[in-house]
């Protein structure tokens, strides 16, 4: 469905609280950061919760709820919930201004990738290395909520397998497979247009969507021809202008996509997209729980987006995005620390993570991946896939909003290459 911009602004606000037991005040002894004594004996607490995910807010409060029950029967504390879910075009300003005037959440979601190392440069995460959720991690998940000083310092909620998303049926109708190079990819879309169907869906209405060509496009080039890329931007002696050849694909996709791209988010998307509107998305299958709601009859498969001509670099990006992570401030870090652990809880987090359609993170998660993980794991098991680079989140975002004025044809090729030096030179800047 389509929203007016100021109800996308307003769920910047959505707020759940969910009461445990009477979750009454009549009573109070003491009042501390949040925390109140009732009658009884009993504490209530006040948890804070940030996550950007207002998608799969139904689950999350469901799961929120079970937590809520056990802490007031194992522990007698009442926990009073307040669950913020911007969308992720919002969340990250509000979390800084959240963390900035000391109001920061107990827990809260960062991208472990892109924020875990300035969030814990500038000491707003709490060390979880002692916690026992810490063991059950799978060793491939661990090294990505891992710091530099290898202090564990968040739960991993999703981690990723993705390039882009297509239509089986579409593709097995029409005897295509997916493109290993940009060549191949233009006659798929010759093929699909001759049959009059869409071959990319567009939706650039949330500027982090448009985003997603940045980390695919420096993935695949910072592990073939530009490997010391990133490093180079961290030293001030890098330019986007080394990976120009990254706007061959954008158009690509540009020029072959739906109408409207400035109408459509990723709800809409994953409507449109499940309707059949087009056969391909660059998307991530983050959305495979809202595709499968509008339609779950769909069979949709995972590929790594070419980006040139060269087989090699067509490959899968494995990332860890949303984790948990407790505020080093909290007041009431004695139940956000039971939180996160019950995220991997032995008995819960199984039906929690499946219901999520996140793939597993933890030993004790014993849920079958569905077809779209093993369709990205076909290629990882190749050796086609690298690690999500390590791009500033502030660059991230400015991509997002410089690759929206890119195809409104607001800013040229030369015009975002200058906003994106600048915005991480600006990072660097602040974070030496």
């Amino acid at each position: 469905m389509k929203k007016k911009l100021w109800k996308s602004a307003l769920s910047a606000a959505l707020i759940t609280t969910l009461l445990a037991g009477c979750g009454s005040n009549s009573g109070t002894a003491t009042d501390n950061g949040g925390e109140t004594t009732g009658e009884g004996g009993a504490k209530t607490v006040k948890l804070k919760m940030f996550i950007a995910q207002p998608r799969l807010k139904e689950s999350y409060d469901k799961y929120i709820a079970q937590f809520v029950a056990k802490e007031k029967a194992e522990k007698n504390i009442d926990v009073q919930v307040q669950l913020e879910m911007p969308t992720a075009d919002t969340a990250p300003q509000i979390l800084k201004t959240r963390l900035a005037s000391n109001d920061a959440p107990d827990v809260f979601a960062v991208h472990a990738i892109n924020e875990i190392p300035s969030f814990y440069k500038a000491g707003y995460l709490e060390d979880l290395s002692g916690q026992p959720f810490v063991d059950k991690l799978l060793d491939s998940v661990k090294p990505s909520v891992t710091t530099t000083d290898g202090k564990i310092v968040a739960v991993p909620m999703e981690t990723l397998s993705w390039g882009y998303i297509y239509n089986k049926k579409i593709f097995k109708d029409l005897s295509l497979t997916p493109p290993t190079t940009l060549t191949e990819m233009k006659a798929v879309i010759a093929k699909l247009k001759e049959n009059n169907i869409a071959p990319f869906l567009l939706s650039y209405k949330e500027a982090w969507i448009p985003q997603l060509f940045l980390p695919l496009a420096v993935g695949a080039l910072s592990n073939t021809t530009n490997k010391d890329f990133v490093e180079k931007m961290n030293k001030d002696e890098g330019s986007f202008s080394d990976m120009k050849s990254m706007f061959e694909v954008i158009d690509l996709v540009n020029q072959n996509g739906t109408d409207k791209a400035m109408e459509l988010g990723g709800d809409d998307g994953s409507a449109a997209f499940a309707s059949g509107k087009a056969a391909m998305w660059v998307q991530g299958p983050w959305f495979a729980e809202s595709i499968l709601k509008a339609n779950a009859d769909m069979d949709f498969g995972v590929a790594p987006l070419p980006i040139n001509d060269d087989p090699n670099a067509t490959m899968i990006n494995l990332s860890t995005s949303t984790s948990l992570v407790v505020s080093k401030n909290s007041a009431n870090k004695e139940v956000a620390l039971d939180f996160v652990n019950y995220v991997l809880d032995d008995k819960d987090s199984n039906a929690f993570y499946e219901e999520l359609k996140f793939n597993p993170v933890a030993k004790n998660h014993s849920f079958t991946t569905y077809p779209w993980v093993e369709d990205a794991m076909t290629y990882v098991k190749e050796g086609k896939s690298y690690l999500d680079p390590s791009i500033p989140q502030a660059v991230k975002d400015e991509s997002g909003k410089a690759l929206q004025s890119y195809y409104a044809g607001q800013l040229s090729q030369d015009g975002v290459i200058a906003a994106l030096d600048k915005a991480w030179k600006s990072f660097n800047k602040v974070n030496k």
